[in-house]
């Protein structure tokens, strides 16, 4: 591996965007903290003629600056000054690779391994998207007594494997669609794919507070499944106004000893059903018309300050939980700029199709619903993905 020396200082946002991208060319490096070592500062100075950060080496060779680094990937020459030509060579080729492990990445490799194309789905650290994190799940066909986000999730993972896709437990770090074959890696390992499936989903949403930031994982939390029982006997809260605001709220109840909702409007945006279940437990409280304006507490969670939006009036709630349930952000930044994408950050596809901007390329799931993010419609469409891809492979001459 070539060496790559970086001059560099703690607070630089450019520090960070270059370190991120050699670290999705899964490259090490040494960093020169030039704030530290005042010495090492004059160096750089010598050697460059700059008195800005980052400062690269890769080699014998001085890159410049990110931009410059972020040029030269533009360009396509960075691998090359990276020599990483060894990792194209030892690649795994399979016709067909899907991004993401939810119900539309499982179901795309369920119909893809069916057609015998022995799709490798690379499902990420966390494999099975958000309904991992979803407890009773009643509106999924073929389930009449409702089934838990986990087990239905464990169920979609072994009907694809049954067919032969091949389940890789690795996060994607980068996703090259330059040119085809496209290039998937992880930190481990590399794919090339005559056609690729992006089933990457959409992760939640915070309020930005930077107490909320503080106190995650001490007390505040995006996840009740995950985290509800932590606080077993004690007053929660959940802010937001829609089915799984209310999803969260009507399973804290099982150990809250009171579950206050916080919602800016004075009325849901929960289905009827759902509206009518949380109105009829006795453990849920609503808070209407408010904002969460902190998180209170210095080690764990004591309570949330919140804002009436009408009077601007504010009042603590003694609370020792809090979970966020505000929405959620596709998961589409591997793919930014390379693909064209909507205003929020959703792949845009051909009406009625999966079909991306880029041909060869399709997307399925939440990554590209704004609208339904359902998971029997992300399943539809992961179904479509791999239909969509098999046609188009078929065209291209590739069987």
């Amino acid at each position: 591996m070539v060496s790559i020396v970086l001059y560099s200082k703690l607070d630089c946002p450019y520090c960070r965007m270059a370190k991120q991208l050699l670290r999705q060319k899964q490259q090490e490096w040494t960093e020169i903290d030039v704030e530290a070592d005042p010495a090492r500062r004059d160096e750089m100075i010598e050697r460059t003629g700059r008195r800005s950060v980052p400062q690269i080496f890769i080699g014998d060779r001085y890159v410049g600056g990110f931009d410059e680094l972020a040029a030269l990937e533009d360009a396509g020459e960075l691998d090359a000054l990276l020599e990483r030509d060894h990792v194209e060579a030892t690649a795994e080729h399979r016709r067909i690779v899907i991004v993401g492990s939810g119900p539309a990445g499982y179901t795309a490799a369920t119909y893809a391994a069916r057609a015998e194309f022995e799709p490798v789905v690379v499902a990420g650290l966390q494999s099975g998207g958000q309904l991992m994190l979803t407890t009773d799940v009643e509106n999924y066909p073929g389930f009449p007594e409702g089934v838990t986000g986990p087990e239905l999730m464990k169920l979609f993972q072994k009907q694809a494997q049954r067919f032969g896709a091949h389940v890789v437990p690795e996060d994607a770090t980068e996703i090259d669609l330059a040119r085809r074959p496209f290039r998937i890696r992880t930190a481990e390992r590399s794919f090339t794919a005559d056609a690729l499936i992006l089933a990457t989903g959409a992760s939640a949403n915070w309020l930005g507070l930077e107490s909320e930031t503080r106190l995650q994982n001490k007390g505040v939390s995006a996840c009740a499944t995950c985290d509800g029982a932590l606080f077993r006997g004690k007053p929660m809260a959940v802010v937001g106004g829609g089915d799984t605001a209310i999803e969260e709220a009507l399973f804290l109840t099982r150990f809250a000893t009171r579950v206050t909702l916080i919602h800016r409007r004075d009325q849901l945006r929960a289905s009827k059903i759902m509206q009518e279940r949380a109105r009829a437990n006795h453990k849920i409280e609503f808070l209407w018309n408010s904002l969460v304006e902190e998180v209170l507490g210095d080690d764990f969670v004591t309570g949330v300050r919140v804002r009436d939006t009408q009077t601007s009036e504010t009042r603590k709630v003694p609370v020792e939980a809090l979970f966020v349930a505000i929405g959620h952000r596709p998961n589409t930044d591997l793919v930014r700029g390379q693909l064209e994408l909507d205003s929020v950050g959703y792949i845009k596809v051909e009406p009625g199709t999966t079909r991306t901007s880029v041909e060869g390329v399709f997307a399925s799931g939440d990554a590209m619903d704004p609208v339904y993010r359902q998971a029997i419609t992300a399943a539809g469409t992961g179904c479509m993905a791999a239909i969509d891809a098999e046609r188009w492979l078929a065209a291209q001459g590739i069987e």
